[in-house]
């Protein structure tokens, strides 16, 4: 049963080894990751998963201990999900040429960083990924399959809203894009997990608005569990829409 989510950006800017600096405009947004993963553990889980969008089409599962890196962002920071692997350990998630972060896709590296931040030992670790493309019945199921795993889940659920918010956004502006995030906020801010789910995943997909999937994933995790949200941040550097927010 789903008992605890923190939904979060994944901009791999967050690290500062990839921003070539602290980004100081990010800050704020560190903080309050740091801030909703201190609910996370105030739930006492039994199991965390980290949900966010996959490199391909589908779902991914990965265990604990599988890692990435920031390589094909020019830097050579790596990260771990969770506790280390055992030695030896193989399969997708620890192979060294997968994708631009190594084994993770760039969201769920970016969310084990998160971790890795506020030294994460309240329960063990996997992670999943979602494609961009996922349908939403494909990510209720998801979420569903998640809440089952045990008694006491919680979800790191990494995702960003619109892509598209100014002319030097990653998307260029688009004038739906603000009304999106904002609606999406609010979805957050309130659990609304109804209101998630009628999310037009085409227009997401217009706007560049990663975090769709995951969000769904969540949606599908929470039904019934009575969760009530709480809005963290909010804001557009970059042209980019991040949320944070947290279920409890």
């Amino acid at each position: 049963m789903l008992v605890s989510a923190a939904v979060c950006p994944c901009p791999p800017l967050l690290v500062p080894e990839v921003a070539a600096g602290a980004a100081p405009e990010l800050d704020a947004a560190r903080a309050a990751c740091a801030e909703a993963l201190g609910v996370l553990a105030a739930a006492r889980p039994d199991r965390l998963v980290v949900v966010g969008t996959a490199d391909g089409p589908g779902r991914e599962a990965y265990p604990e201990g599988a890692t990435g890196s920031f390589r094909g962002f020019g830097v050579a920071a790596e990260v771990v999900l969770g506790a280390r692997a055992e030695s030896g350990a193989t399969g997708p998630a620890t192979d060294p040429e997968r994708g631009a972060t190594g084994g993770l896709p760039v969201s769920l590296a970016v969310g084990a960083w998160l971790l890795e931040q506020v030294c994460w030992a309240a329960a063990p670790v996997s992670g999943l990924g979602v494609g961009e493309t996922s349908g939403t019945q494909e990510c209720v199921t998801a979420g569903r399959e998640i809440a089952a795993v045990s008694d006491r889940v919680a979800l790191l659920v990494m995702g960003d809203a619109s892509a598209c918010r100014t002319v030097k956004a990653p998307g260029y502006l688009d004038e739906r894009a603000a009304g999106f995030d904002t609606e999406a906020a609010r979805l957050l801010a309130a659990a609304d997990v109804p209101g998630l789910l009628a999310l037009d995943a085409g227009l997401a997909r217009e706007l560049r608005a990663a975090g769709r999937a995951p969000w769904q994933v969540l949606a599908g995790a929470a039904g019934g569990a009575g969760l009530a949200g709480e809005l963290l941040y909010e804001d557009a550097p970059y042209g980019v829409g991040y949320l944070v927010a947290v279920w409890s």
